[in-house]
């Protein structure tokens, strides 16, 4: 079949059942899966692959190419379907929906070179397409179009109501969300079931175009993308009524049948006319060049005296503007709290390059993600507390293979009066459990400023966390800070515990280092800026000299610090003695200096475990 935009209707009826036939096909094969969600579907993506989507599926990395994202990600076997359609999928390797080693996984994943995101968790499509569509409106500057489809019981997601609100506030009318509303969700009928009008209303609200459609109408749904297209100035919304099971009376909106195989899909593959093999050549994009983002030349860091006294999240901000410049690839989103976590000083020097996600976090770290797929290097920050709102889709980001940078400020008890639901103080513990993530905890400006370089050439899920208040500065500008790393502060053939800290508690270390050192009790002090990976060889040589270790962190004790040193000596290698000072209270308002003292993690409560340390190793 070849691509039009005046596509038989018939022909473009028979692709759907082909796309049906295909779901069944592949579901029955693995034994498991959503042929039903991927029926109901079935003519809104005929009608999209084989008139309006424009796509080089031979360079995928083609610039111009349309964004397809599967949002209703369990509807996988359908997405497959029209890859088979459009001959970049085999009938054989169809067939291997779900088994081991396959690329056609149960929901979609960046190993099929066609998908830019994953998907599987409920309400991340539509966000996710919002920073797709920023890109291609604001950085790009390209022709391309985001099309989401997703299911109505996604919608119940506060995520998908994020995404809508800062569409429409930000016009983007080269973004299509298609709603396939089937009625029946995974356990029955949905809160509005079939009822278009109520989620046409609630679009709307946001500034949406809406358009209601027979969903199994493929002249309709045809209508429905052109109308999509020529509407300016506005995100469209196409809420199409459909039937789950579309096309097999024995199982068409029925309840109970959501994730299973068909019970007798030889029968329903015939009645749905059999098997079929039409090719589709989708239409190409047009000719265009990625944008080439413009560096004004070398980075310049900015440099702080030692002994100075600057806010590491001051540093961020002032180092991101500096990076800003050097490199064009840079951009940087904000959760409304720019004036704090100094992410303004980048907007301020390069606004063309900033996005402000107000109070959304999941919007913002989806957003991240979109501008990702699309080559783009984002950091986004907010208050590091504030950020386990948004961890799934840190989780799905990495699932994705995304590459972007996360930024948490007013981390820990040291923010002071604020008070507990202020506190970042599960956020290492967040990241590090992230697949393939990097954590990173700077204790002072220069440190900062260095890490916040190297973090936009690394992979992954990167996290720096900074502090609210102002700290000495103790390393020069010229210090080096390789991910991984760890630096000794304190040393001495004599040290008789070594004090590993990170951020504000390597300055109470320092202090208590020096107390301890004038009661003659020599103390090693490790500043273990990289949280994740770890530097185990300069762990595993403290623990050899000193026997004892004391990890001293502005975080709960379960998956911080601790935790990553104790892993250090995994596997039987020899474990030193190691104690553990963390935040153990649930903290009030205080000064931040209270509160490092009510938490136990101060420079005097450093000083008096460590006295009782020493004391039971020398009467022990």
């Amino acid at each position: 079949m070849k691509s039009t935009r005046t596509a038989d209707r018939t022909e473009l009826a028979v692709l759907g059942q082909q796309l049906r036939v295909d779901a069944v096909r592949a579901a029955d094969a693995a034994g498991s899966g959503h042929p039903t969600s991927s029926m109901s579907a079935a003519d809104l993506a005929a009608v999209l692959l084989a008139g309006h989507l424009r796509y080089d599926f031979e360079r995928p990395e083609h610039p111009a190419n349309d964004r397809l994202i599967l949002s209703k990600g369990h509807a996988s076997p359908l997405l497959y379907a029209m890859y088979r359609a459009a001959g970049v999928v085999g009938d054989e390797e169809l067939l291997t929906f779900r088994r081991q080693g396959s690329r056609l996984e149960g929901h979609p994943t960046p190993r099929l070179p066609w998908v830019d995101v994953a998907t599987g968790s409920l309400g991340q499509g539509l966000p996710v397409g919002v920073g797709m569509a920023l890109a291609g409106k604001h950085l790009d500057h390209l022709p391309y179009r985001v099309w989401v489809l997703c299911g109505d019981s996604e919608l119940a997601e506060g995520s998908v109501w994020e995404a809508a609100e800062h569409a429409g506030d930000q016009h983007l009318d080269n973004l299509t969300l298609i709603v396939d509303v089937n009625r029946l969700g995974q356990r029955g009928p949905t809160r509005h079931q079939r009822d278009l009008a109520a989620y046409a209303r609630r679009f709307r609200a946001f500034g949406w175009h809406t358009v209601e459609v027979d969903g199994h109408d493929v002249e309709a749904i045809d209508a429905a993308y052109r109308e999509a297209a020529a509407t300016p100035r506005r995100p469209t919304a196409i809420l199409a009524g459909t039937v789950k099971g579309k096309g097999v009376a024995s199982v068409e909106d029925r309840e109970g049948l959501h994730g299973k195989p068909l019970p007798d899909a030889e029968a329903a593959i015939v009645e749905l006319g059999g098997p079929r093999f039409i090719r589709v050549d989708v239409t190409a994009p047009p000719a265009a060049r990625a944008p080439r983002p413009v560096s004004s030349g070398p980075l310049e860091l900015p440099r702080y005296e030692v002994g100075e006294r600057v806010a590491t999240r001051t540093a961020y901000g002032q180092a991101l503007a500096a990076l800003g410049t050097a490199r064009g690839d840079v951009v940087v989103l904000d959760g409304e709290v720019g004036d704090s976590t100094k992410a303004e000083l980048f907007a301020k020097e390069h606004p063309e390059r900033y996005f402000e996600c107000y109070i959304a976090e999941q919007q913002m770290v989806a957003a991240a993600v979109g501008l990702a797929a699309r080559g783009w290097t984002p950091y986004a920050a907010t208050f590091a507390a504030f950020l386990t709102r948004a961890h799934d889709f840190v989780r799905m980001a990495a699932i994705s293979r995304a590459s972007l940078i996360v930024a948490g400020s007013h981390a820990g008890v040291a923010i002071g009066q604020d008070g507990p639901s202020q506190m970042g103080l599960e956020d290492l513990a967040m990241f590090r459990a992230v697949h393939g993530s990097t954590v990173l905890y700077p204790c002072d400006a220069n440190q900062t400023a260095k890490l916040v370089a190297q973090l936009a050439d690394g992979e992954g899920i990167r996290y720096l966390r900074t502090t609210r208040g102002a700290t000495p500065v103790l390393y020069g500008p010229d210090e080096e800070f390789p991910v991984g790393g760890a630096k000794v502060l304190r040393s001495s053939p004599h040290d008789k515990v070594t004090l590993v800290a990170a951020g504000v508690t390597v300055h109470e270390a320092l202090v208590a280092a020096d107390a301890l050192e004038e009661g003659g009790i020599p103390v090693r002090v490790i500043d273990l800026y990289s949280v994740k990976p770890v530097d185990e060889r300069v762990l595993q040589e403290a623990a050899a000299l000193t026997g004892c270790l004391v990890t001293v962190e502005d975080h709960r004790a379960q998956g911080g610090i601790g935790d990553a040193v104790a892993e250090c000596f995994a596997d039987g290698r020899p474990m030193p003695r190691l104690v553990r000072l963390a935040v153990e209270n649930m903290p009030g308002s205080a000064t931040p200096e209270e509160q490092l003292a009510d938490a136990g993690i101060d420079a005097a409560s450093i000083t008096a475990t460590v006295r009782v340390l020493y004391e039971q190793v020398v009467t022990g």
